[in-house]
């Protein structure tokens, strides 16, 4: 076996004993949730199951060839259609109790609570790329606070990706050209495994990493010794100077184009008489694909910048036009509590 070989199976051997693990640490709040539904459907089903099976080796055993057990006795018809109602009656209510079960349960994995301290996660082949909202990145490494409710904002740069979390019971897919959300709240400290679990190419299987859960104080200790960082408003204005945007958009410009100022959050009238709220995903396609939404009274000239922006530089960019507000052109960024 060659070298490189060699390393990749000592790699896989040695993450062996984590890898096969039959049941992962409850270690977020959609977890025990998550495991409560799914231990209550597995053992209503395996009482179902239990049952018929009981039937089933009764009826053999009884009415098996050979033995003396009347077979001309059959009960009345109205006798049946009742026993097959409170069948049918009683798995509907199962099933009912199941769904208004899981429903909340479903919709607040993509709903979240509206306080959650929001983080940018970008996949890439093959790695995962961390924007903390104060300017900090990581690689395939993703440091949160305990107890804190958390907010993922999901995209990639090349393909599908799928960010899957076992300990918190949580998969969420990496889509190009659009955001995905993702909640949780860590509820034990400690160091949890990261899974891409969309085959996204040749070393699909390497794109691993780690969350680290920490106590608060760990984690404003771990904040601070990383010292000051820009933030990703500050480092968006300078991009938004470096690709040339300003020469357009600043409202002196003699290029009649729209104004970013303060346009976040607001309608946007457009060409074909709808109107759109300007949120991240309108921020991040009028950069990609500028054509896709015209607004009213402008001529679509503006050329498409998919593929020549990394999508962690277009997060900053967005994060700077979300900082400013009318007349902000000249005094630089405000920064917002909404970021």
């Amino acid at each position: 076996m060659n070298e490189r070989f060699d390393g990749e199976l000592f790699d896989y051997l040695w993450h062996l004993d984590q890898d096969l693990i039959l049941m992962p640490p409850q270690a977020a709040v959609e977890a025990v949730r998550s495991d409560t539904l799914l231990f209550a459907m597995l053992g209503v089903s395996a009482l179902i199951v239990l049952l018929v099976a009981v039937l089933i080796t009764w009826f053999c055993l009884r009415y098996r060839a050979g033995s003396n057990a009347d077979r001309g006795h059959r009960p009345a018809t109205k006798n049946r259609h009742r026993l097959e109602l409170t069948l049918a009656l009683s798995m509907f209510v199962i099933f009912m109790v199941f769904f208004f079960w899981s429903v909340p349960v479903y919709l607040d994995l993509y709903r979240g609570p509206k306080d959650a301290l929001t983080i940018n996660v970008v996949g890439k082949q093959w790695m995962w790329r961390v924007y903390h909202p104060n300017g900090i990145e990581e690689i395939n490494s993703l440091h949160v606070p305990v107890g804190e409710p958390i907010r993922l904002r999901l995209t990639t740069q090349d393909v599908i990706h799928s960010f899957f979390v076992p300990a918190f019971r949580l998969k969420r897919d990496a889509v190009p050209g659009m955001y995905t959300n993702l909640w949780f709240t860590a509820t034990k400290p400690g160091t949890y495994r990261l899974f891409c679990s969309e085959y996204c190419g040749s070393f699909h299987s390497r794109m691993r990493g780690r969350i680290v859960v920490m106590t608060q104080a760990d984690y404003e200790t771990w904040l601070t010794r990383h010292g000051s960082v820009p933030s990703p408003a500050a480092a968006g204005k300078q991009l938004f100077q470096a690709y040339g945007c300003s020469g357009c958009h600043l409202g002196r410009s003699s290029v009649r184009a729209p104004s970013l100022a303060g346009i976040y959050g607001r309608p946007v009238p457009l060409a074909d008489g709808t109107t759109i709220i300007a949120d991240e995903a309108y921020l991040h396609d009028s950069i990609v694909r500028p054509v896709k939404h015209i607004v009213a009274g402008y001529v679509p000239i503006m050329p498409s910048f998919a593929g020549q922006i990394p999508e962690g530089e277009i997060l900053k960019l967005i994060a700077y036009i979300k900082s400013l507000e009318p007349g902000d052109w000249e005094q630089g960024p405000v920064q917002r509590s909404d970021q």
